[in-house]
């Protein structure tokens, strides 16, 4: 199978972000199952959108690939670039968030694909209110994992640690936690400890007790919401309204940490609560929850083990990518 990715080498195409997950992610996973893999990089493209078609048409079809895999962002391709390469290739794109974006963005761009990804399995019925046919389900994964941990001989840094960009929402469960005298070590952008690498995010996730997982989406309690003029214009209008598994979900196992997340429909789909990973739905949620674990290693380790095994072993970029292309045979 010779497949050309169509991919950001950088996190939003910008350098200062650092390598994007298509970079960290998909692209060696890709070299692990195909024969041919040739990577059609298009950040410095972004800012010449009719040029970028040019050459990503002259790049595909120099190739002369079996697949062409996208993940688009917004409307970087043209449809007449995506409708001239899907007469002549089997194209795909990775919809990774139609949980909100569904009805402004992939009900336009869908169909300009021979076939579409959705990590949503229940926007599968709206595919089918457009008379799409082609569509399947999947999810997010881990972009590697740390084989052989020894989970008893971990030595911890940190009790309770969160990594991901800030938000209103974020902020404000971090500030209720130290108010209730739980700090929480917060690595991102607009933390005080600033980005960091994926090397030092899986470090983060091994050596941390309790690893928080936080919604970015719109926060529904009325104290958050009301807690600052920046927290209720951000509930106002923000479009992220609707709660989705993440690839942290998946990465914070593989990597050797203890999970406590946010609920998120579906998350029972892949890891089995109370015994594989930890749930919240409430900020009093996550304060008994964090009280619980901290004050019981036993329980925390033996769901820590559960999940490390079980994430390894299903939830990595190689293994979602084996599965669709080679095992299940999808696109065949």
């Amino acid at each position: 199978m010779k497949i050309v990715p169509v991919f950001l080498r950088y996190d939003y195409g910008q350098k200062s972000r650092g390598e994007s997950l298509d970079v960290q992610g998909f692209y060696p996973a890709f070299k692990r199952i195909c024969d041919e893999v040739y990577p059609f990089w298009f950040d410095e493209y972004l800012g010449e959108k009719e040029k970028l078609q040019e050459k990503l048409i002259e790049f595909i079809d120099n190739v002369k690939p079996d697949i062409v895999f996208f993940i688009l962002m917004k409307n970087e391709f043209t449809f007449e670039t995506l409708d001239y390469l899907k007469s002549k290739y089997t194209t795909i794109n990775w919809f990774c968030d139609d949980q909100w974006r569904f009805d402004t963005f992939t009900k336009n761009f869908a169909p300009h694909f021979a076939y579409s990804i959705t990590t949503d399995k229940f926007s599968l019925e709206k595919y089918k209110g457009i008379g799409y046919e082609n569509v399947i389900s999947s999810q997010w994964a881990s972009f590697g994992a740390t084989e052989g941990i020894d989970i008893d001989g971990i030595e911890y840094k940190y009790d309770v640690s969160f990594v991901g960009g800030i938000s209103g929402h974020r902020k404000w469960i971090i500030d209720e936690l130290s108010k209730k005298g739980i700090h929480v070590e917060c690595f991102g952008y607009g933390w005080k400890n600033g980005k960091v690498s994926f090397e030092e995010m899986k470090d983060i996730f091994r050596t941390s007790r309790i690893n928080l997982n936080i919604s970015n989406s719109v926060s529904y309690d009325i104290r958050c919401m009301f807690s600052s003029l920046m927290n209720l214009r951000e509930f106002v209008r923000s479009r992220k309204t609707t709660e989705q598994i993440k690839a942290r979900n998946f990465e914070i196992p593989a990597f050797g940490g203890f999970q406590l997340t946010n609920y998120v429909p579906s998350i029972e789909d892949y890891f089995d609560v109370g015994r594989e990973i930890a749930c919240y739905t409430t900020v009093d949620d996550v304060v008994t929850q964090i009280s619980y674990f901290l004050g019981n290693e036993e329980k925390r380790r033996e769901i820590l083990e559960t999940s490390y095994k079980k994430a390894i072993n299903n939830y990595t970029y190689y293994h979602l990518l084996k599965r669709l292309f080679l095992e299940e045979g999808e696109f065949n």
